[in-house]
């Protein structure tokens, strides 16, 4: 009955499993030894790890604890570091070396480990986290320190113009200054403030707004500005105010911490502190024709950030925020007025609403270009658009219309050559004046008054 049944075929058929479930199983058994193994692997070397990183600590924890000396050693050597010889009187005279056996030998002497990379690599995380932990509590305490005397300035200046709702032509500023003492001085950058300078015509049309970090309000009186050096002193009426601590510049150092704290973009973003470092110092740069010496940095500094505080690690204030090249690419390029050239000059500011001693003419002039002066047919020079009443100008007998082609026998092509050669004397020297009046060189003797 059975003789003829075949078994091959039922073994074949019944019995031996597929080509894609041997493959499966195959596959099956590779990973579950691999994850064996790794298991096995991993745990070996976490727990000589966590011995190594164990025996570090304990090292360091004596060290801070005055225990063994040779701990910085016992640290150095078990991060696979080069020994520095140390600071002692015996490492000094080679004993440290020959205690530690293989301490300030190049690293080829040190014994191999396999755990040394990973535990150094860990030292200089555990290294760099500590620093950034640092950094930010350092800021934080500057912020702390500083911020409650830095203010929000608005400046309002009302239109001539008006319609049926009102003036038309208005604008509304805002920016950032330094509160310098306890009775309501508030110094800042020149421009935040111009409006209300008297010297301009806006003065009875400008409201200055002065808005405290701890929610209150004033209303704020210009007390002093000087457009060359961007500087200006605002006044309003409080007392026992928070009052910054002035710092010194000429220390500063290419490289150390810097913290901006300011008004960026107005008061929506009041209070904003920004941390960089100090990226340059003596920088000369260009603004409105004004040759300025500042200092660089990549602390964000925006518009609204003018007339705030550059401050140093300790919280003293080493610059005042007064521009940034905004481009496009361009980033990390802030800069400030040193608080060492600012200071003398807010001291007069204070105490005589100018500065002392600067040579004044008394006229408003535009320069005549290269191609104005070919086209029109006249020299290059300053055309008088107007002579100020009672003036150095007016007393010499310059008068509007004249083109000022030198001055103390140099050359005079434009504003910068004009002021260059002013700053050169003091109020109450005399100087010859050469005009082109009407197609005629004409030579006048100018006696120079003191800038107001």
């Amino acid at each position: 009955m059975y003789s003829s049944y075949n078994y091959d075929n039922y073994y074949w058929q019944k019995r031996r499993p597929s080509g894609k479930r041997r493959v499966l199983s195959t596959i099956a058994l590779i990973l579950v030894s691999s994850l064996v193994s790794g298991y096995v692997v991993g745990t070996v070397l976490y727990n000589r790890f966590a011995a190594e990183l164990d025996s570090v600590r304990r090292s360091f924890a004596d060290m801070q604890t005055g225990g063994n000396s040779d701990g910085w050693d016992e640290l150095r050597l078990g991060t696979g570091l080069k020994d520095s010889g140390g600071d002692t009187a015996d490492s000094s005279s080679g004993a440290g070396e020959a205690a530690h056996g293989t301490a300030g030998a190049d690293e080829s002497t040190v014994p191999e480990d396999p755990g040394r990379d990973m535990l150094h690599s860990v030292s200089k995380a555990d290294s760099l986290v500590s620093a950034a932990v640092q950094a930010g509590s350092t800021v934080t305490a500057i912020a702390k320190k500083a911020g409650p005397s830095i203010v929000g300035i608005r400046m309002t200046v009302s239109g001539t113009r008006t319609n049926y709702f009102g003036f038309t032509n208005g604008s509304v500023s805002e920016g950032s200054g330094i509160i310098i003492s306890k009775d309501g001085y508030i110094m800042t950058n020149y421009h935040v403030v111009s409006g209300a300078d008297p010297k301009q015509g806006t003065a009875s049309r400008t409201i200055l707004e002065v808005f405290l970090p701890d929610g209150r309000e004033a209303k704020a009186t210009f007390r002093g500005g000087d457009e060359k050096t961007d500087l200006a002193v605002i006044k309003i009426d409080m007392k026992n105010l928070p009052v910054a601590e002035l710092g010194d510049s000429s220390k500063l150092e290419v490289g150390e911490l810097a913290v901006a704290i300011g008004n960026p973009l107005g008061m929506e973003f009041a209070g904003s502190v920004t941390v960089g470092v100090i990226s340059a110092l003596n920088r000369s740069i260009q603004i409105n024709g004004r040759t300025m010496n500042v200092i660089q940095t990549d602390a964000a500094i925006n518009e609204g950030n003018s007339g705030g505080a550059l401050l140093n690690s300790q919280g003293k204030v080493i610059g005042i925020n007064s521009a940034k090249i905004a481009a496009s690419g361009v980033e990390g390029l802030g800069f400030a007025i040193p608080i060492n050239d600012a200071w003398p000059v807010v001291e007069q500011l204070i105490k005589y609403g100018y500065v002392r001693g600067r040579p004044y003419i008394g006229i408003s002039g535009k320069e005549i270009t290269s191609i104005y002066a070919s086209y029109y047919g006249i020299p290059k020079g300053i055309y008088v658009t107007d002579v100020i009443a009672g003036s150095a100008a007016e007393k010499a007998g310059i008068r509007r219309g004249d083109i000022i082609v030198a001055m103390a026998g140099k050359t005079v092509e434009t504003v910068q050559d004009l002021d260059k050669i002013k700053e050169s004397y003091k109020p109450g020297d005399t100087v010859t004046v050469t005009v082109d009046r009407n197609g005629k060189k004409v030579n006048l003797s100018l006696t120079f008054g003191e800038e107001k």
